[in-house]
C-alpha cells in the first residue's frame, strides 16, 4: 500500500515519474489489474474471444511502446519504473471509467458521454506528462508522441482484431 501512495500523486501531475521507486511486484500487480479491467470493459462490448485477443494485443503494444521510447532515449534501465507509471495511471483512470462505461451502456445519458470524454482527456494528459518527463522534451513533441501512443495501442489493437476476427 505504501508504494501505491507514492505513485498516486502522479495521477495529479504532482511528481516526476523518474522519482518513483522501481518495484517488479507493483509492476506485475498493475499489469494484471490493467489486463483484467480492460478485458471486463471489452468483453461487455464485443465477443469474449475477440475481447481477449484485443486486450492481449493492447497490453503488448502498451508495453512495447514504453520499451521503444526508452530504448530510443537510451534509458531502457527505467523500463519497470516507467511501465509501472503508465499502467498505474491507466488503471486509476479505468477505476473511475468502469462505472461510467456501465452507466453509459445502461442509460446512454449525455452526461455519461461527457464524463467518459473527460476521463479520456485525463488519460491523455497523464500519458503526455509521463512522456514529457522521461524524454525531457517540449509539450508539442510530447503531445505528438502521446497521440501516436493512443493510436498505436488502442486503434492498433482494434484494427488487428478486425483483421483477424
Amino acid at each position: 500500500m505504501n508504494i501505491f501512495k507514492l505513485y498516486l500523486p502522479l495521477c495529479l501531475l504532482k511528481i516526476n515519474p523518474l522519482d518513483l521507486p522501481k518495484s517488479v511486484d507493483f509492476f506485475k500487480q498493475n499489469l494484471w489489474f490493467y489486463f483484467i479491467v480492460e478485458l471486463f470493459i471489452q468483453a461487455n462490448m464485443i465477443d469474449p474471444s475477440e475481447a481477449f485477443f484485443e486486450v492481449v494485443v493492447e497490453t503488448a503494444l502498451t508495453l512495447a511502446f514504453v520499451w521503444l521510447i526508452l530504448l530510443l532515449n537510451k534509458n531502457s534501465h527505467l523500463y519497470v519504473q516507467i511501465a509501472t507509471a503508465v499502467l498505474f495511471c491507466e488503471n486509476v483512470v479505468a477505476f473511475f471509467g468502469v462505472p461510467v462505461v456501465i452507466w453509459l451502456t445502461v442509460s446512454e445519458n449525455i452526461l455519461s458521454y461527457y464524463l467518459l470524454g473527460l476521463l479520456m482527456l485525463w488519460d491523455f494528459i497523464l500519458i503526455t506528462y509521463i512522456i514529457k518527463s522521461i524524454l525531457s522534451i517540449n509539450l508539442a513533441a510530447s503531445l505528438t508522441i502521446s497521440t501516436f501512443y493512443f493510436i498505436m495501442t488502442y486503434v492498433g489493437a482494434y484494427a488487428l482484431t478486425l483483421i483477424l476476427f
